[in-house]
């Protein structure tokens, strides 16, 4: 028998055989790839010179907070204006480091220019002394494209380039004119029993979506005239950006290098002689390979058996009996139980939660709510989780608790908190969330200490998250969702402060054609609830816009509307603000903390636009969509009328027994319609 030693090496042959017969199907030019001006430059030292540096240099801070960000330094002639965009599956601190990275790049490549554009392999950066800031550009494109073909037949070379423009043109309507999705959209799509094209769309989120349309329908013009019978392309423009492959590259943290284009021929001949040089050694290697390839496969085998095993151990899950058994009595019997289907949802079982929350240890308790306690827990295969326990008062019951898992089930988007599993036994209700480091916005936004951590782009990108999300629930998803309890305890933060909406239990679908529904059973938050659903129990995608608006003052001005009253300026934070707003006093609501931070401009108007969504009457308030459109500056905001000040009753605690008034928490339930 070979001896452990010449196994290893046999290993290590075929290992780098089988890597280096790969190459011709990687790509070999490294970025960055740019652009610069032949036409105007800068003087040495000059005030251009300053500016242009200043600007480059306070972008990768920005860059750590948003995926895009524009911005000017200086005036007249020596006004720099500098954008730069990360692809939006990049984070945050990759985005950061990928402009840093471009902003070095751009200096040592375009000297003396005044306009550059710079591509590294996850974004770019571009400045001008002219403005572009909405302005579509679809010149300097480069499009690149991969060594290897996807075939030698031209038939299938036209069946892929069909293949790939359909890919595209669905995934340009939805990056274009779908407003949840910033522009930016990816899909796989079966191409072959093995081969499956993952493909990726995205535009600066300055263009209009017709613009953006436009962008990306002319990349993909370009790059399916030279390129079609490439296994992978990218076109880099400065107003988006298209590509697509035969590996997930947007799903994973590090990327094949970027391609290479045969507008360079030096490079693919270069290419070919690496191609050359790699048939000779793949030959060599497999000739050693042969004799030891029967034990090795032998080994593999053997160690993937094993690995089969744990895996099957690690992630085992409990099958569900037939509850639909009229004789059945388990331990999963409860009302609602056989709308969840295992099928559908994973569910965990209760052991493992026991083990993943360390037998619900104090220690991971991550808060109380009405519902019951959350607790943090780690699974086995080392993914941290929070688990909502229901607890046997809560005034979350049965009902509520399988409509939350049948909703949040069915909805995918990034700024809905993402359910996990579920878990049935007995009395033991619960649902296994992913894990948001951060907590939930109330206890950044309330805490004067945490809240120097919400600087205004921050809270801007709050607030364009929650509006995101409300919009999918109530326009872009395959359903017609009403949170009904939207408020700052409701929005998780994740590791990077990107809000999250959770606790669907008292949402309601409503159905294609209806306007708004009605109910005896009033549930929700004193604060938050619009004055039709708190005194008449009629509710519609309106109820959650007047939610929104009070959630967007409270972001603003870092203070609550429910207990506002203890502050005796005004009986809520509404009235105070309206209050202001016709004295022509509005910047006196500002939070100190945004002083520094913050545009006046930008503040007045999301100001404006809380006012316009808190109005009494429901038919006066925006839709989210018009909501997230109105952010533009380019949108005109009609006047607000007088909104509903008051809803639900303010007691008359002072700041000496106001610990025993409820600010915030209170979920109520079942208060009889007038």
């Amino acid at each position: 028998m070979m001896s452990s030693q010449g196994v290893s090496k046999a290993i290590q042959l075929l290992f780098i055989s089988s890597v280096l017969s790969g190459f011709p199907d990687l790509v070999c030019a490294d970025p960055p790839y740019n652009v610069c001006s032949t036409t105007t430059t800068y003087g040495l030292n000059s005030l251009f010179q300053s500016n242009l540096e200043n600007l480059l240099d306070s972008l990768p801070s920005k860059a750590f907070v948003s995926h895009f960000d524009n911005t000017s330094i200086g005036n007249g002639l020596d006004r720099v204006n500098g954008a730069f965009l990360c692809l939006n599956y990049v984070a945050n601190d990759q985005c950061r480091n990928c402009i840093s990275t471009a902003a070095y790049h751009v200096k040592k490549l375009c000297p003396n220019m005044n306009e550059a554009i710079v591509w590294e392999d996850e974004c770019q950066i571009l400045y001008s002394n002219e403005t572009f800031l909405g302005h579509l550009s679809t010149t300097g494109n480069i499009p690149l494209d991969n060594m290897k073909n996807v075939s030698d037949l031209e038939s299938e070379q036209l069946r892929f380039r069909s293949v790939v423009n359909d890919t595209l043109q669905n995934l340009i309507k939805q990056a274009a004119f779908n407003s949840s999705t910033d522009m930016y959209a990816t899909k796989p799509v079966v191409f072959t029993d093995v081969d499956i094209l993952y493909a990726l769309v995205q535009c600066t989120p300055d263009l209009s979506p017709d613009n953006c349309s436009i962008c990306l329908q002319t990349a993909t013009t370009e790059i399916l005239a030279v390129y079609y019978f490439s296994r992978g392309a990218r076109l880099l423009s400065r107003s988006c950006y298209l590509r697509y492959e035969f590996y997930p590259f947007y799903e994973v943290a590090t990327e094949p290098q970027a391609p290479v284009s045969p507008q360079n021929p030096g490079t693919r001949k270069d290419g070919r002689r690496k191609t050359g040089m790699i048939l000779i050694i793949t030959s060599v290697s497999v000739s050693l390979v042969v004799a030891t390839l029967a034990f090795y496969v032998y080994c593999l085998a053997t160690r993937n058996g094993k690995k089969k095993e744990r895996k099957q151990y690690l992630n085992r899950e409990v099958q569900l009996p037939d509850i639909d058994d009229p004789s059945y009595t388990g331990p999963y019997q409860f009302h609602g139980r056989k709308s969840l289907n295992s099928q559908e949802f994973l569910f965990i079982d209760l052991a493992t939660i026991h083990e993943a929350t360390d037998n619900f240890s104090e220690l991971n308790k991550l808060g109380q709510g009405g519902f019951g306690p959350v607790y943090k827990g780690v699974l086995r295969d080392g993914k941290e989780v929070a688990v909502k326990r229901l607890s046997s008062d809560s005034e979350q019951g049965s009902e509520e608790f399988t409509n939350e898992v049948l909703l949040i089930m069915k909805l995918q988007h990034k700024n809905l908190v993402r359910l996990l599993g579920f878990c049935v036994d007995r009395e033991e209700r619960m649902l296994v969330y992913e894990y948001m480091p951060n907590s939930s916005l109330d206890v950044f936004l309330f805490d004067p200490r945490r809240r120097a951590q919400l600087d205004w782009s921050r809270r801007l990108n709050i607030i364009g998250g929650i509006a995101r999300g409300i919009l999918y629930l109530h326009e872009d998803s395959r359903l017609r969702i009403i949170h009904r309890d939207l408020k700052a305890s409701n929005v998780l933060l994740d590791c990077d402060m990107k809000p999250k909406i959770s606790d669907f239990g008292m949402a309601r679908i409503f159905g294609g054609s209806e306007g708004e529904a009605n109910t005896a059973t009033i549930v929700g938050t004193h604060g938050y609830m619009a004055p039709e659903y708190a005194m008449e129990g009629l509710y519609s995608v309106k109820s959650d816009v007047f939610s929104f608006g009070v959630l967007l003052l409270e972001i603003i001005t870092g203070r609550r509307n429910s207990g506002f009253h203890l502050s005796k300026r005004a009986p809520s934070l509404i009235s105070y603000a309206w209050q202001l707003w016709n004295e022509g006093k509005g910047s006196e609501l500002m939070d100190p903390l945004l002083t520094d931070s913050c545009c006046q401009n930008e503040f007045l108007r999301c100001y404006h636009i809380g006012l316009l969504c808190v109005q009494e009457d429901a038919f006066d308030r925006p839709t989210m969509s018009s909501v997230v459109m109105l952010k533009s500056e380019t949108v005109t905001l009609r006047q607000p009328e007088r909104p509903a000040f008051s809803i639900g009753r303010f007691t008359d605690c002072d700041e000496k027994n106001a610990c025993g008034c409820s600010v915030n928490g209170l979920t109520v339930s079942n208060i009889g319609p007038r």
